[in-house]
Parts: structure tokens; sequence; C-alpha cells
């Protein structure tokens, strides 16, 4: 099983947990996804990128 560190954006507290220890609130992980040159998804996720930015 890989353990990966995760963050609570409401605490900002780092832990390996699957839930945030002081909160009991859902994390995130911190490690950006691994880069591919053959990405099917990428315009996808660029395409989402631009309308959350357009929704601030």
């Amino acid at each position: 099983m890989k353990m990966k560190m995760k963050k609570c954006p409401v605490c900002n507290i780092y832990t390996l947990k699957p839930q945030c220890p002081n909160c009991g609130g859902e994390l995130r992980v911190i490690y950006p996804p691994k880069f591919s040159v053959e990405d099917k998804y990428g315009k996808y996720r660029r395409q989402l990128k631009k309308e959350m930015l357009n929704k601030e």
C-alpha cells in the first residue's frame, strides 16, 4: 500500500490518515499528478480549470 502525505485545507495539518485528526474533515493529496506526454484527459482538466477561474 502506498502512503501519501495529505493536507487538511481547513486546519493546514499534514497527515497520513484518511481523515483530519483535528476537525474530521476531508483531506487533499499534496503531490501533483504524474506527468505523461500522452495525457488523454489534459483537455478536460484544462477546460475545467478555465471554467473554475471564470466563476471567481
